[in-house]
């Protein structure tokens, strides 16, 4: 099946990195383009790891620029990759209380064939408490979704 437009949720994280070099691969062998979306996640704790703002918990003007920059940081990988393999691509941001609702409304609003994303991207602790944002994707999604380990 050829692809026409891949949507790549990210969160920087380094199974949504690997999620962007397959959908970029991808990409480029089926003359598809690339959506990279970063959502910020509002009204959960703040969590870190590894030194890096996962995207929740958006309280005050000093936690919003945080998690800014590592939105800025994770699309431009993606940016970086695509370029690279020459693919069109755009990046874009959102916020939500539930990252896994804005990337399916995200993927319909631009006609996404397929959404291709990390099989979790905080550790397990984290994903069991605040919920695996690529479960519910899954569960939810009508469009097809490639889960990258």
């Amino acid at each position: 099946m050829s692809y026409r437009h891949l949507l790549v949720p990210t969160d920087g994280s380094a199974r949504s990195r690997a999620a962007a070099a397959a959908a970029v691969a991808l990409a480029r062998s089926s003359g598809a383009r690339i959506t990279g979306l970063f959502v910020i996640a509002e009204g959960v704790p703040t969590a870190f790891s590894g030194g890096k703002l996962y995207a929740s918990g958006v309280v005050g003007r000093r936690i919003r620029a945080l998690a800014k920059l590592q939105a800025k940081a994770a699309l431009a990988e993606i940016d970086r990759r695509a370029a690279a393999a020459r693919v069109r691509h755009q990046e874009i941001q959102r916020r939500a209380r539930a990252p896994w609702r804005a990337i399916l409304r995200v993927a319909r609003a631009r006609g996404c064939d397929l959404i291709v994303m990390g099989s979790r991207g905080r550790g397990r602790v984290k994903s069991a408490l605040l919920g695996s944002q690529t479960l519910q994707v899954l569960a939810h999604s009508r469009i097809p979704v490639l889960v990258c380990r």
